[in-house]
């Protein structure tokens, strides 16, 4: 008998710790927001995306510019050119279809050459972000911490009351600046 009251005791025990684990929540949109280098980051992958599709539009121009003069040759046509006009407009539409190409493939290779240099730029400031977060956690002693940040589509936190805030402690150990994410 007294073994099953110091098992049930125990247990008791146990319940109420788990029951006085601490909660706390972070918005990592507001860090991110307020990080200098995650600032720089996305500054350069804008002007990395920016160079990416000047390149592409200039090979829509040049496109756009071999069409209109294949489709001006084309009203040129008469019966005593025809025949050169017609081997000129066939070279034209050769042309036109593999330079058509030439831009999907660019757009293709653009969008992995973004995503690939948005992961370079993005996963060490996220996994410092991330660092932080777990040790500020610990340091308050929460037993779980949820990211409430929009962004990452949290629908499933409908309503918080209670639990601390340790975005602002976050963001101080990061160094990061006192502003609010865009559209706030």
């Amino acid at each position: 008998m007294m073994t099953f009251a110091a098992a049930a005791g125990l247990f008791l025990t146990s319940n109420l710790a788990n029951a006085q684990q601490k909660i706390g929540h972070v918005n990592s949109d507001e860090i991110f927001a307020a990080l200098p280098e995650a600032k720089t980051a996305e500054a350069s992958l804008d002007a990395f995306t920016k160079t990416k599709q000047g390149e592409i539009e200039k090979m829509i121009t040049s496109y756009q510019t071999k069409l209109k003069a294949a489709q001006d040759k084309e009203k040129t046509i008469s019966e005593a050119n025809k025949e050169s006009v017609i081997k000129e407009l066939t070279a034209a539409q050769t042309e036109l279809q593999i330079l058509g190409k030439d831009i999907e493939a660019s757009r293709t290779k653009a969008a992995q050459e973004v995503s690939k240099k948005q992961s370079e730029l993005f996963t060490p400031i996220q996994k410092k972000v991330s660092t932080t977060i777990s040790a500020v956690a610990k340091e308050k002693g929460l037993a779980y911490v949820f990211d409430v940040a929009a962004s990452l589509g949290n629908t499933n936190l409908a309503y918080i009351d209670g639990g601390e805030d340790i975005t602002p402690t976050v963001k101080t150990k990061l160094g990061a600046t006192a502003t609010k994410p865009a559209g706030k």
